[in-house]
């Protein structure tokens, strides 16, 4: 609703729901309020008003409307199938009062408010710094280890330094079609990327404009000094996000605090240092901190959290000149580029900027084709991630020296892989730097006399948290894959044309891809036609099935979205959509689009969860369902899954693969939970005897494999999409991310 500008220029005032509930959210929108609590929609009963006044409560918003307005926003609400409530109105009187069940129960001068209550004062402790530095440290895996392999391998094995792959694939890393990196790197997906990377979405076109962020924290430092803790992590925002391409000088940053209780003048001492350290690098550098959010309760009984600031540094560039950290070809020169510390350890902000203003001028010309920023296991951290993303590998210089210098800490130190035609004396010619070595064809790590195989590097890095975090299933089936592409000749044109295609796109509550898939189609040449569904009441419901016939009338085509229907359920999210569409109005209107109007179908995520419901797929009309009806359920790995695929194209049977040609590869991205398709052996048979398993997850040798990662969810058989016997409409049940 507020990307419509009529709607929000009627909006005076706005915040969000958050910390502080209602107090907050409504308190802060007017010097004046009468809130009455009984008002405020509750997904729970039996909140007292103290709960309902401060309880956290994501996803709403509070906005201030003039009462002549007030029909117009609550028009708008509804057409968007939004719950709007008045809850509170604006006084003259400058104080909040709340009411519940009758009584007043918040009457607070606004005066007093804006004091933020008695003014207090404490004194402050700074403890002094007794352990040694952990800049220069060696980890304690390293040196018990007896040879430089196994010192390799137990410091990839560390808990702060191995893989977070299993972790970090259970958020939809590409919702919104504009992700520019994927979180993982390479086409092993293998190194993690220094940061974020998006498109800026822009209604009705595209922009190569892209936001970036990348975030900084060492909790190793921070536990030894709240100052260094804090200034590092500064400084390590900062470097990320100049190895993502941003421009240093234009750099933006916000600061997340956790702290324990400060009961003591001590524990005041640790934010007050932190804070402290991060304006010595703010004011250094010259970039401002642009709000934040801090907590002080990080304390339960004997535990606490270890003093926590975390910056995150944010700019907006080209998304062109965006390079992410996995080696990209055999032959390139890798150079180290470092900042000096004075004997404090306090970063020489001097040569850091100049530093940071050579390197991001070397991305946007071209020169460096990937970036690193070294951080907790060191160099050789560093060297294993950027080969294991398209396993290459990395000879270091002969002889090298100081072999123990690639375990430890390296604040602010920049891996580079240079352009074929760089010459990093030209290029750097006012940066002191290091040749580190090669990157070379061979999947091993070469320094010295030790060789590394690259599958023992990534055993090392992956293994540690695969048991609660896992990233691969084993192998899941056992009977034979059937391996045959069928290959059909199907009339390209219907029984009448049309210059614009209509494409009804009917959103169901949950649904977030509607806008993702209206693009794609126009820009294919198609005109799309939005719905929201409205269900927030009987008469909402009836309206909705009345339109939805008319549109469905009207069109050549109805694609379903994914999102998070109803919230995602257990047992398929698709229900609420499928139970919908057996409406009898409804269901005569899809059997005449197919039937009679030669229509397309298309479902993707929750819709194809909804088509398989219905029976559409892959009996092509819309059917009872029985005991052993093929369905979909949870990934065998048990979490969601985001990642790049490889599919082959096995039949072109459906119209929407008219123009693919058998055995084709496509690398695409997917996204889901209940991504595993379940079917009897006869039924997989029929499937592939009619042409109706359209493609096939393959590997990166176009080999059908049979376990994850390249089957991300372990299907029955590594199928994918399913055009129906009809050849009338296809859909898929990855959650296909529509670029």
């Amino acid at each position: 609703m507020f990307r419509d500008k009529t709607v929000t220029r009627l909006i005076k005032r706005c915040n969000d729901f958050g910390a502080g509930g209602v107090s907050v959210a409504i308190g802060e929108l007017a010097p004046g309020l009468v809130i009455n609590l009984d008002k405020v929609p509750k997904k729970y009963e039996g909140l007292d008003g103290t709960e309902l006044a401060i309880s956290e409560s994501q996803e709403r918003m509070a906005v201030v409307i003039a009462p002549n307005d007030l029909d117009k926003f609550m028009a708008a609400a509804d057409r968007e199938n939004l719950e709007a409530t008045v809850v509170a109105e604006v006084s003259a009187d400058p104080r909040l009062v709340m009411y519940w069940r009758g009584d007043k129960i918040v009457d607070l001068s606004r005066a007093f408010l804006d004091t933020n209550g008695v003014l207090q004062t404490t004194n402050v402790v700074v403890d002094k710094i007794t352990k040694s530095s952990p800049f220069n440290k060696v980890p304690t895996e390293v040196q018990k280890s007896k040879t430089l392999k196994d010192a390799w391998l137990q410091n990839l094995a560390r808990l702060n330094v191995c893989s977070e792959k299993g972790l970090s694939e259970r958020f939809d890393s590409t919702i919104g079609r504009g992700t520019v990196l994927m979180p993982f790197g390479g086409k092993r997906q293998l190194t993690p990327s220094e940061g974020m990377a998006a498109r800026i979405p822009v209604p009705g076109g595209k922009t190569t404009a892209t936001s970036v962020m990348a975030s900084g924290y060492n909790p190793y430092v921070a536990c030894w000094s709240p100052y260094h803790g804090a200034m590092y992590a500064v400084v390590e925002s900062m470097c990320r996000a100049v190895a993502l391409g941003a421009n240093p000088d234009t750099m933006r940053l916000t600061l997340q605090e956790y702290f324990p209780k400060l009961h003591t003048e001590s524990n005041w001492g640790q934010p007050f240092s932190a804070l402290l350290g991060a304006y010595k690098a703010l004011t250094a550098l010259e970039v401002p901190a642009l709000g934040g959010k801090d907590s002080m309760s990080g304390t339960f009984m004997k535990l606490g959290v270890p003093p926590t600031l975390v910056s995150f540094a944010v700019n907006v560039m080209d998304g062109k000149h965006t390079i992410s950290n996995e080696f990209k070809q055999a032959g390139d020169k890798v150079i180290f580029i470092s900042t000096p510390c004075d004997e404090h350890e306090v970063v020489d902000f001097t040569t850091l900027r100049k530093n940071l203003r050579a390197i991001h001028t070397a991305i946007e010309k071209g020169k460096v084709v990937s970036a690193a920023v070294v951080k907790e296991g060191g160099i050789a951290a560093s060297i294993s991630t950027m080969c294991l993303g398209n396993y290459l590998g990395f000879s270091f210089v002969k002889p090298f020296p100081h072999e123990e210098s690639l375990f430890t800490l390296q604040p602010n130190g920049f891996l580079l892989e240079m352009a074929a035609n760089a010459d990093p004396e030209k290029v750097f010619e006012q940066v002191d730097f290091l040749t580190l070595g090669t990157v070379g064809a061979e999947a091993a790590i070469k320094i010295n006399k030790t060789k590394l195989a690259l599958r023992d590097v990534e055993k090392a890095y992956t293994e540690t948290l695969s048991s609660i975090f896992p990233a691969k299933t084993g192998k899941v089936g056992s009977s034979p894959i059937i391996d045959k592409l069928y290959k059909a000749k199907l009339p390209l044109t219907a029984p009448f044309t049309i210059a614009k295609p209509k494409v009804f796109i009917p959103v169901f509550p949950g649904i977030n891809c509607e806008y993702d898939s209206a693009a794609a189609f126009e820009a294919a040449g198609a005109k799309a036609d939005i719905f929201v569904v409205r269900n927030l009441t009987p008469e909402a419901i009836s309206e909705s099935v009345d339109v939805m016939v008319k549109k469905l009338s009207q069109s050549q085509i109805m694609m379903i979205p994914g999102g998070f229907s109803a919230g995602d359920e257990p047992d398929g999210s698709g229900k609420f959509i499928a139970t919908m569409f057996r409406n009898p109005k409804l269901a005569d209107a899809i059997t005449k689009l197919l039937e009679e109007q030669d229509g397309l179908v298309l479902g993707i995520c929750n819709g194809f969860q909804a088509l398989i419901k219905l029976g559409l797929v892959p009996y092509g009309k819309i059917t009872t369902s029985t005991e052993t009806s093929p369905t979909l359920t949870y990934n065998r790995i048990g979490r969601h899954v985001s990642q790049m695929v490889t599919t082959r194209v096995v039949s072109n049977k459906s119209p929407w693969l008219a123009l693919t040609e058998p055995g084709e590869e496509y690398t695409i991205a997917v996204s889901h939970g209940e991504g595993r398709f379940v079917a009897s052996e006869q039924e997989v048979k029929q499937l592939f005897a009619h042409g109706q398993v359209a493609t096939q997850y393959v590997d990166l040798n176009g080999k059908l494999p049979w376990k994850a990662p390249t089957i991300p969810m372990a299907l029955i058989r590594p199928l994918k999409v399913l055009p129906v016997r009809t050849a009338g409409y296809s859909a898929r049940w990855d959650t296909l991310k529509i670029y």
